[in-house]
């Protein structure tokens, strides 16, 4: 059965306290953002001793580690910023599995000097694609040398941001160090939200065997407003990701709010990978409960 977990970035609390309330809200797995009040897992700060701590903290919960987020924009157009960004994401893919698990989730980044996460003219030329394939490359054979796997998450307004240009780098980078982190909501702008259950399937069809965790989010129309947006989840600290919803034409809420089809999301994810942490995103911690009852109840909806 598909199990239910959240990311730990969302309660913005030391790390004893995060565990204990995500345990009280039932969910049974996280993906584990590296930020916690009381300890620094910051670039150049991450330690065997560290890990084992929050690897164990959150094993004494009940709360296995499937996945840590290692978010960054891998391309950033400033050379010494991307460096900086690649050499702090290989430092987590190298401590992965002190921490508990061989995964660790970004996103393909994007030109765009000033987001990271709207599109930019360049993300669509060959030349982009050129550089996204090294890093990747890089990563993923970071990866592969110290037993972990380097997960892609495509996302429309990044380089790699298609089904199509997500299967043309698996194609050219054919290594067990590079599998899929599957977020359908990723995959939708203004061209295609119309056509949901299409790409719903196209995205299942092509890219399913390489699914290794799963997000719980969802997608809508923008309206008037198309401007980057970000909520306030009531902690200064909190991390820019955990506060994004959407830039453009496509909004992302939690998931229940928007109009992703989530009984054909499952049942697809179900088909082909029944047992892969389905990880809750895009919400503050005041909807949580409400988020995690609508999930239950599409995948009781569907006996898996």
């Amino acid at each position: 059965m598909i199990q239910i977990g959240i990311f730990s970035g969302y309660f913005p609390y030391d790390l004893e306290t995060t565990a204990r309330k995500i345990r009280d809200l039932g969910f049974n797995t996280v993906q584990l953002d590296l930020h916690f009040k009381d300890i620094d897992l910051s670039a150049g700060q991450i330690t065997a001793d560290k890990a084992k701590r929050v690897r164990d903290t959150f094993r004494d919960h009940d709360l296995p580690i499937c996945a840590i987020s290692g978010y960054t924009n891998i391309v950033h157009p400033d050379p010494d910023h991307r460096r900086k960004n690649v050499e702090y994401l290989k430092e987590i893919i190298r401590n992965a599995r002190s921490f508990g698990t061989p995964y660790v989730i970004s996103e393909s980044g994007t030109f765009n000097p000033d987001s990271e996460w709207d599109s930019d003219p360049h993300n669509r030329s060959e030349d982009a694609y050129d550089q996204v394939r090294g890093v990747l490359s890089e990563l993923a054979q970071e990866a592969y040398d110290h037993g972990a796997t380097f997960l892609l998450e495509t996302y429309v307004n990044n380089v790699i941001g298609s089904v199509r240009e997500t299967v043309r780098a698996f194609n050219d980078i054919r290594t067990p160090g590079l599998e899929l982190l599957m977020d359908p909501t990723n995959y939708f702008d203004a061209h295609n939200i119309d056509d949901m259950d299409v790409v719903l399937n196209e995205v299942f069809d092509t890219l399913g065997d390489r699914v290794r965790i799963a997000h719980a989010k969802d997608v809508a129309r923008a309206g008037a407003d198309k401007s980057e947006k970000h909520a306030d989840i009531g902690d200064d600290d909190a991390l820019a990701s955990h506060t994004f919803r959407g830039v453009g034409e496509i909004e992302l809420p939690a998931a229940g709010l928007g109009s992703l089809n989530y009984d054909l999301y499952v049942q697809r994810l179900a088909e082909r990978s029944p047992n892969v942490p389905l990880i809750i995103e895009h919400l503050d911690e005041s909807d949580v409960p409400r988020a995690k009852q609508f999930i239950t109840e599409v995948l009781k909806r569907h006996g898996v």
